[in-house]
């Protein structure tokens, strides 16, 4: 059986990740884990007022993880199998951990809500988890919730499809949703005219997943990932998938700049597949 693992800080945005995690398994027949990961350095901005051993702080987020796993068990009626696991250690390293030892479906995680200034002091986990872990991940934004996926936009510049593109995953989640597939061409070219190299990936890529029948969208200009919020807006997309790439549109949407990060701030679940 596949697992749906949820990442939890017992937060607001990472419960209602939590939930969105459940309502998808429910939808799905998989299991559900909740994962709480202790670090063992706990940074200043995000320390308690009162002084916590670790301890402590483990056995009080023992004692959160069940009244959560409760609820949620409560929220699906007993449909799925719920469990949930609290560990110590850096986050990252026990989210690799986890999803390497279950059959993972997809890592949600919710999205931190966190002003410029956090993030460039802080990070973002949500971010790093991106460009550190493999499996299948969903960024869910704050208050988004799980009402089935009918429509999927795939965010891609046509580059290098052949080496880069998850064909197989992408394959699996559109036809298991039965979701009509949205291919969001995202470049910085501006003109009516594309370029040989872009040509000739398209055609590749019509070969790869014409058989899905995606609809086609052109996304130009140097602000492409307002861009495509824009359109998964206006088209009310269900789902954003992203492809991280080391040099690709992610890569340079995750860099800190002025220029909006799909991940961060798009409204609606953003997921990242990797090749």
């Amino acid at each position: 059986m596949k697992t749906i693992i949820a990442a939890v800080d017992f937060s607001e945005n990472s419960v209602n990740a939590a939930n969105y995690a459940a309502d998808m398994a429910c939808a799905t027949g998989y299991d559900l884990m909740l994962v709480n990961i202790c670090p063992d350095v706990i940074p200043l901005a995000e320390a308690p007022a009162a002084f916590y051993s670790l301890e402590k702080l483990l056995e009080d987020a023992e004692k959160e993880m069940d009244k959560l796993r409760d609820a949620i068990v409560t929220r699906t009626l007993g449909k799925i199998k719920v469990s949930g696991i609290v560990k110590r250690g850096d986050i990252i390293e026990g989210l690799r951990e986890c999803c390497l030892d279950n059959n993972t479906y997809a890592l949600v995680m919710g999205r931190e809500d966190m002003g410029p200034l956090e993030r460039l002091v802080l990070g973002s986990r949500t971010v790093s988890a991106v460009q550190h872990l493999s499996c299948p991940l969903i960024a869910v934004p704050p208050d988004a919730k799980f009402t089935g996926i009918r429509n999927i936009g795939l965010a891609c510049d046509f580059r290098d499809v052949i080496e880069t593109l998850p064909v197989p995953e992408i394959k699996n989640l559109v036809k298991e949703t039965k979701a009509a597939l949205h291919v969001l061409h995202v470049s910085d070219e501006t003109g009516d005219e594309f370029d040989a190299t872009t040509i000739e990936e398209s055609g590749w890529f019509q070969d790869m997943v014409g058989d899905l029948k995606p609809q086609y969208h052109f996304i130009k200009g140097k602000d492409a990932d307002a861009g495509v919020m824009d359109f998964a807006d206006k088209n009310h997309l269900d789902l954003l998938i992203v492809i991280p790439k080391k040099h690709g549109l992610l890569g340079r949407l995750l860099q800190h700049s002025h220029s909006k990060s799909l991940v961060l701030h798009a409204h609606v679940p953003v997921m990242a597949l990797h090749s």
